[in-house]
């Protein structure tokens, strides 16, 4: 192993440490990018028992929000639940846009990785070559086989660089279909949480308030007319016997 990594030349250097990056990033997002830190269900069930809760506390949301990524977007929606819908939508989708910056932390390196590994190799090999025929045009000919052999070695970075690329490659799409699924749950759930928020806040009005079931109901103005006229009539009817008793 060593010999090949000697063989190489000085780009396996290079090649060797954008190797260890690829492979810290790969087993990193490995660690990261699973189910029950992301969009874990426990996290779902509990965003919709509190979307039922009148007042929530800051406990609450923050145990939520701690809990994973998605419950980072689901308390979000929770605390602008009494603000406008389209208010509401606008704080999940900043919150959701955060996450997806962290979901995806560390994948652009993977593809950085995967454009410069063969051409590092490929410039390894051309420095290799460029010695090899350096030597000949020095020594000459000579042993065809040890130019052949020299030749040879000048390939191994770009067989090395090759290698990295397409193993990273296929890390780096396994990743990228992950956190597009991880996406779609998020927007699924947080849309039905808005949903929720908006039909729990319309069904409030529609009960009335204790101080209109208790106020007493104001009469009517034709009624309030013929209390007048009847007050009037008794009015005038207590006052003729008096006027009919005087003496002409």
């Amino acid at each position: 192993m060593f010999e090949l990594i000697t063989s190489g030349g000085v780009m396996m250097f290079p090649l060797i440490l954008s190797s260890v990056i690829a492979l810290a990033i790969i087993i990193e997002r490995f660690l990261s990018l699973r189910v029950n830190k992301v969009v874990p269900a426990s996290d779902i069930e509990r965003a919709r028992k509190l979307a039922g809760i009148s007042k929530l506390s800051d406990v609450q949301l923050d145990e939520l929000r701690n809990g994973s990524l998605l419950g980072r977007v689901l308390a979000t929606g929770l605390e602008s639940r009494e603000l406008p819908r389209h208010i509401m939508k606008e704080n999940v989708e900043e919150a959701g846009r955060h996450v997806v910056q962290e979901l995806e932390r560390y994948l652009p390196a993977l593809g950085t990785i995967i454009t410069i590994a063969p051409m590092m190799g490929l410039l390894g090999t051309v420095l290799g070559m460029i010695g090899v025929f350096s030597a000949i045009n020095t020594a000459g000919v000579g042993n065809p086989q040890q130019m052949a052999g020299g030749i040879s070695e000048a390939l191994v970075t770009t067989v090395v660089g090759l290698l990295i690329a397409i193993t990273t490659l296929v890390f780096e799409r396994y990743f990228k279909a992950k956190v597009d699924g991880f996406v779609a749950v998020m927007e699924r759930e947080a849309l039905r949480l808005i949903e929720i928020a908006n039909s729990s806040r319309k069904t409030v009005p529609a009960a009335m308030p204790p101080a209109a079931a208790a106020r007493p109901a104001q009469p009517s103005a034709a009624a309030v007319a013929a209390a007048a006229q009847q007050r009037a009539a008794a009015a005038v009817a207590a006052a003729t016997p008096g006027r009919g008793g005087k003496p002409a």
